[in-house]
C-alpha cells in the first residue's frame, strides 16, 4: 500500500509539474532558435518583460519596507490594542481570501476613470487605472501578506528580551533594529522577498483587470502569454512562459537555500 501511494505521488508530480514544463520547453523551440529569439525580441515581448521587471522591483521594495514595519507593529506594538491587532491581522490575510480578480476590480471601482478619486488623479495628470501605478497597486495587494507572514513568526520566536536590553542600555530604536532585530529576522525577510518576487512574476488576474492589457502600454509577461495563446501563437507564448519558468525555478532554488540558512540560524 505504501509503494502504491509513493508511486501515485510521483505520478501526480510528473503530470502536474514536469510534463507541463517539458511541453513549454519543447513548444518554445518548435520553430528553432530563430523562432525562440524572434519571439523574445519582438517589441511586445520586450515591453512586457520590461513592465514585469519594473513591477517586480517596485512591489518587492514596497512590500519589504511596509511588510517588515507592519510585522514589527503587530508583534512589538504595545501601543496597539488587542482588538486593533486582531483586526489588522485579518486585514493582512484579506488577499488570501479574496480572488485576485476581485482585488483588481476593487481598485478599478475605487480609482478608475469613473470614480471620484480616479477623476481627481486624472485631472492632476496622474493616471492610476490602466497604467503602471494601478498594476503596481494590484500586485502589491496580492503579495502584501507574504512578507508579513514570514517575519511575524520569527519576531514572536526570538522574543523582545534582547531589544529591551539594548533599549535599557540607551540604544536608539533605529540602532536596536539594525544591530539586534535585523540579524535575527534577515533570513525570514529574504524568504519573504523570494516569495514576493515569484508571486509578482506570475500574477495575472488582478493585473489583467487593472491594466486593460493594452499592447506596448500595459502588458506584462503573463498577460502577453494569455494574448498569444488566444491568438494561437503558441510558440511565442511558450517562449515567454519559458523565461518566466526559468526565473521561477531559480527563485525556487534560492528559496530552498534561504530556508536552510534560516533553519541554521
Amino acid at each position: 500500500m505504501r509503494r502504491l501511494w509513493i508511486t501515485l505521488t510521483y505520478a501526480v508530480f510528473l503530470v502536474l509539474l514536469i510534463v507541463p514544463l517539458v511541453k513549454i520547453f519543447t513548444g518554445s523551440w518548435g520553430d528553432g532558435w530563430s523562432g525562440f529569439a524572434d519571439a523574445l525580441t519582438r517589441p511586445e515581448s520586450l515591453h512586457a518583460l520590461m513592465m514585469t521587471g519594473m513591477i517586480v522591483v517596485v512591489v518587492t521594495l514596497l512590500n519589504t519596507l511596509f511588510g517588515v514595519m507592519l510585522a514589527l507593529y503587530l508583534v512589538r506594538g504595545t501601543w496597539l490594542g488587542r482588538r486593533l491587532k486582531a483586526f489588522m491581522n485579518s486585514i493582512v490575510d484579506l488577499p488570501f481570501a479574496v480572488s485576485p480578480v476581485i482585488g483588481g476590480l476593487m481598485i478599478v471601482l475605487m480609482l478608475g476613470p469613473s470614480s471620484v478619486l480616479g477623476t481627481f488623479f486624472e485631472d492632476i495628470g496622474f493616471k492610476v487605472v490602466y497604467a503602471l501605478p494601478g498594476m503596481i497597486l494590484a500586485t502589491l495587494f496580492v503579495t502584501f501578506p507574504l512578507m508579513v507572514r514570514e517575519v511575524m513568526p520569527v519576531l514572536q520566536e526570538i522574543g523582545a528580551q534582547q531589544e529591551e536590553a539594548a533599549s535599557t542600555l540607551g540604544a536608539y530604536s533605529w540602532y536596536t533594529f539594525w544591530k539586534v532585530t535585523w540579524p535575527s529576522i534577515r533570513w525570514g525577510v529574504i524568504y519573504g522577498v523570494v516569495l514576493t518576487v515569484a508571486r509578482s512574476l506570475g500574477e495575472f488576474g488582478a493585473v489583467l483587470v487593472v491594466s486593460g492589457n493594452i499592447m506596448n502600454k500595459t502588458q506584462t509577461a503573463t498577460t502577453l502569454v494569455y494574448q498569444d495563446v488566444e491568438n494561437f501563437n503558441v510558440a511565442a507564448a511558450s517562449s515567454v512562459a519559458l523565461v518566466l519558468a526559468a526565473f521561477s525555478v531559480g527563485l525556487l532554488l534560492l528559496m530552498e537555500w534561504a530556508k536552510k540558512r534560516k533553519e541554521v540560524h
